[in-house]
């Protein structure tokens, strides 16, 4: 008979919650909250109340992950435990000092620096297991990867089986392209060493991008444009604004408005997003991948105007009933909802933590080995 476990997270650097989210939709309890921002928190606190979903057990905090009170994290974790038979740490560090666009100040930047902090959290309190999330610069870059191969080499000694995967959020079945680096530990006191079985990948590797996606047409406000033949609808934006309800959804209205003779909302044709700001998605196709900052802007694909919160959302394939609430600033939205693990992405990620504790979990009568170390 297979064993009944409890299972809990530990969240860092949540921005809004949707990783936190894909958590809970596959049976994970939060039990403790941690994002700096305010803004952010509050939005997280905002759309869980929205969901009835109860408040985790040991409450949010705001405070820098450096300033945390490392001894009462270990104390917290340990009375996760009594209550959650397998408890871990859940994150993704700010990247922009490991992006390749970005800022490329690596591990001395502050925030890659975070990635260090976050890590020697976890060395330090030894949860039951842990994800970490990044850009692929993290990975794929000479300099960052050096840095990165020093990260694991502390988690294997700090007991820690170790798997990681360089994943597309489109594999999952969210309408964007987002490649993210992702680590999974799981700690040798309380599993064995298996391979790792990925759940829920609908297009493994590259498939998703082997079919005759459109690319550009001539922009057209309001404009009506059949679907092309042979692509799976459930990739591209139209399908997804249209599962939302993006223009009936309570975000539907918190966009920026263009300024007045901005020519390119007209000029620019439908898919163009050749460009680093500015990219005007296709209804038919998948998004790049969605970044708010830095000036970095989606544009509707047949309106003159930005997408909306609601739309962005969507393209982050957030569940319809996910809303952020409007006393948010709109450049607080969208960073927030850029920042995200896609929903289907968070839940693809979820299950596989779910399935491996399951396949690979010792004994649940083997209580010392439950105990933070």
């Amino acid at each position: 008979m297979t064993e009944q476990l409890k299972l809990g997270v530990f969240s860092f650097f949540a921005g809004c919650g949707l990783l936190d989210l894909g958590f809970e939709d596959e049976g994970f309890k939060t039990r403790f909250v941690n994002e700096v921002y305010e803004p952010f928190l509050n939005g997280y606190k905002y759309s869980r109340q929205r969901r009835h979903t109860p408040s985790p057990k040991f409450g949010y905090s705001n405070l820098s992950i450096e300033n945390i009170d490392e001894s009462n994290i270990k104390m917290m974790l340990i009375e996760a435990q009594k209550v959650g038979d397998i408890v871990g740490f859940i994150g993704g560090p700010p990247c922009p000092d490991f992006s390749i666009g970005g800022k490329n100040r690596g591990e001395t930047g502050d925030n890659g620096k975070l990635s260090r902090v976050y890590i020697d959290l976890i060395c330090s309190a030894k949860p039951n297991f842990f994800v970490f999330e990044n850009v692929k610069g993290l990975w794929r870059t000479k300099k960052h990867r050096a840095f990165y191969e020093i990260l694991k080499k502390d988690l294997l000694k700090s007991g820690y089986f170790l798997h990681e995967k360089l994943i597309n959020a489109i594999q999952f079945g969210a309408p964007q392209d987002r490649e993210r680096i992702i680590l999974f530990g799981f700690h040798k006191s309380v599993f064995s060493d298996k391979s790792l079985d990925w759940k829920m990948v609908l297009y493994p590797e590259r498939t998703a991008f082997g079919y005759e996606w459109p690319s550009t047409d001539p922009f057209e406000q309001g404009g009506k444009r059949p679907a092309p033949n042979n692509i799976p609808l459930e990739l591209t934006i139209q399908y997804w604004f249209d599962k939302n309800q993006v223009l009936h959804h309570p975000n539907a209205r918190h966009v920026f408005k263009p300024r007045a003779g901005l020519k390119r909302f007209l000029s620019l044709p439908e898919g163009d997003d050749s460009k680093k700001s500015y990219k005007r998605l296709h209804r038919w196709r998948y998004s790049p991948t969605a970044a708010y900052g830095n000036n970095e802007v989606h544009v509707h694909p047949f309106e003159a105007r930005r997408i909306s919160v609601a739309e962005a959302l969507a393209i982050q394939s957030a569940p319809i009933e996910f809303e952020l609430p409007s006393s948010m600033t709109l450049s607080a939205m969208f960073k927030t909802i850029g920042n995200g693990v896609p929903f289907l992405a968070a839940k693809g990620i979820a299950a596989t933590v779910k399935g491996h504790i399951h396949a690979c979990y010792r004994s649940k009568y083997n209580s010392c080995n439950l105990s933070a170390k």
